[in-house]
């Protein structure tokens, strides 16, 4: 691992880290010029500088992949598992220093940063505790067992680093097939000691190779084109809806199976006998953590009519009092800036294009600069993106605002009638495959769970709560709808007509010569 030192503005944060792609075990160089890595807190701050890579280096990554396969596949599922539950016992000594590198990195609070590296540790204890899978007797009699599929891709997104990427990565790994991951070119150095913390902890070389690059206009391009020129086998994406469809369709047409996991925002749906105080806390939480960018959000807050003034008055009252800016000198904010410039641009559009509807801003609408920053906003913010948040009134169901919900602190208010005509509109909306529904009253707890077809289902608690998305990893929205393995594994049917008593080959697990200094971070 190579560091340098850092700008003279922003030396506090720490050193930048000099990245390389892992292949094989080994730090190589992309055949392209260098991706920088600037904290999207103060741009000031380079936080890595990693290659990027064209399509020889995606051959090249798949070619390792494919040779590893042969060893890791017939290794042992115990080996397997107790190379993640070393690298778990690795982040877990080092979490402050993740934790602070994901907020240069990502612009999570401290609080947030340290959720993301716990929610990686739970999901690496939940998929090794997951009992192996046993084989299916067919009608005929025959025995179906599971098998890895051999070489997955993974594309995962930045707004999670750690755990989303583990929640594919996981169970690829666990059913014994090798991976080829591009990190998002918005968190290269998260996932990088990530990588370096699974080698420390004995993943054997080959297993596992990160390409590092640009998204779809960069190495991103050539990663997809693997797809067709028969690199990969299985597939795993954690990302946007737009993106998402392009995996599909590129695995559909190769018959391969896709690990979709889709993310967006959601939407919560108030009841007149709610607990009002929970639902306002969880509600300015869900729409308004991580700047409105985690991978599941609240966007459509939907209000039953008699009890939506009074919400709102307690709602807006709440944001008011949310300190923001910079989290990096202020640990205390409650969310700090956009994660990059596209996102910025993208917020901004979204002002104008509300407004073309005939939706009303009841807050927010500008950029925080230093000529119109207030007292909630804390710390240097000249050198991000820190917008103000948005509440939006007057959305109907039918208005882009209401159908897709921009990535940012933004969230739209929407009374309704009666809890029929606001489980239409959930079904009605993109943003309808996870809800929270607030209430006391048994019949509508249960018309909800009954009537509902979004994937993720809460009451009484935020929809993007991690215990709800762990245990799967969804098929076409967001995760819930199968097994997490299920992308990753192949069911083979079983038939021989005598039983050779030979010793099973078990080859052992081969560590990695690697180390960190976590310490210089």
């Amino acid at each position: 691992m190579h560091l340098k030192p850092n700008s003279p503005h922003a030396a506090e944060a720490g050193p930048t880290l000099i990245g390389f792609n892992l292949v094989n075990g080994k730090e190589v160089e992309g055949d392209l010029a260098l991706i920088l890595s600037k904290s999207p807190v103060d741009s000031r701050d380079l936080v890595g500088m990693f290659p990027d890579s064209g399509d020889k280096d995606v051959a090249r990554a798949a070619k390792a992949a494919a040779e590893a396969f042969q060893t890791w596949s017939r290794t042992p599922a115990s080996e397997r598992g107790g190379v993640v539950l070393r690298t778990a016992g690795i982040l877990a000594t080092h979490r402050d220093k993740l934790a602070h590198l994901l907020t240069r990195e990502v612009g999570m609070t401290p609080r947030e940063a340290l959720a993301e590296v716990k929610e990686a540790l739970d999901a690496c204890s939940h998929f090794c505790l997951l009992p192996p899978p046993e084989g299916r007797e067919l009608p005929s009699g025959l025995q179906a067992h599971p098998r890895p599929v051999g070489v997955c891709g993974l594309l995962a997104t930045g707004a999670s680093p750690l755990a989303a990427a583990l929640r594919k990565l996981l169970p690829a790994l666990l059913a014994g097939n090798t991976v080829v991951w591009k990190p998002s070119d918005n968190a290269p150095a998260a996932a990088y000691l990530l990588l370096r913390a699974f080698m420390e902890a004995g993943l054997p070389p080959g297993v596992v190779n990160t390409i590092n690059g640009r998204g779809r206009a960069g190495s991103g391009r050539h990663f997809l084109a693997g797809i067709d020129k028969g690199l990969f086998q299985g597939f795993g994406f954690v990302g946007s809806r737009v993106l998402g469809r392009t995996v599909g369709e590129l695995c559909g047409r190769n018959l391969i199976t896709p690990s979709l996991d889709l993310v967006g925002k959601g939407a919560m749906v108030v009841l007149p006998d709610a607990d009002l105080d929970l639902a306002v806390a969880d509600a300015l939480a869900g729409a308004f953590g991580q700047a409105g960018q985690r991978p599941v959000g609240l966007g459509n807050l939907l209000l039953h009519e008699t009890i939506a003034p009074a919400f709102r008055e307690r709602f807006l009252d709440g944001l008011a009092a949310l300190p923001q800016g910079n989290p990096l000198s202020h640990p205390e904010v409650a969310f700090g800036p956009l994660i990059n410039a596209r996102a910025a641009k993208a917020f901004s559009e979204h002002w104008e294009a509300g407004r073309s509807e005939g939706a009303a801003l009841l807050t927010g609408g500008e950029t925080w600069t230093e000529a119109n920053r207030t007292d909630q906003v804390r710390g240097e913010i000249a050198y991000g993106a820190y917008p103000q948040p948005c509440v939006w009134t007057s959305v109907t169901p039918a208005m882009a605002l209401f159908q897709n919900p921009v990535s940012g602190p933004s969230v739209n208010l929407c009374p309704f009638s009666d809890l029929e005509q606001a489980l239409a509109w959930t079904r009605a909306a993109s943003c309808g495959f996870a809800v929270s529904l607030y209430t006391q009253d048994r019949a509508s707890i249960q018309q909800f769970t009954r009537e509902l077809r979004a994937d993720v289902a809460t009451v009484n608690r935020p929809a993007d709560a991690a215990e709800a998305r762990l245990p799967f990893a969804g098929q076409g929205t967001h995760p819930g709808a199968r097994p997490a393995a299920d992308g990753f594994r192949r069911w083979q049917t079983h038939c021989e007509a005598a039983f050779a008593d030979l010793p099973p080959e078990h080859p052992l697990v081969l560590g990695s010569a690697l180390t960190t200094d976590w310490d210089c971070l």
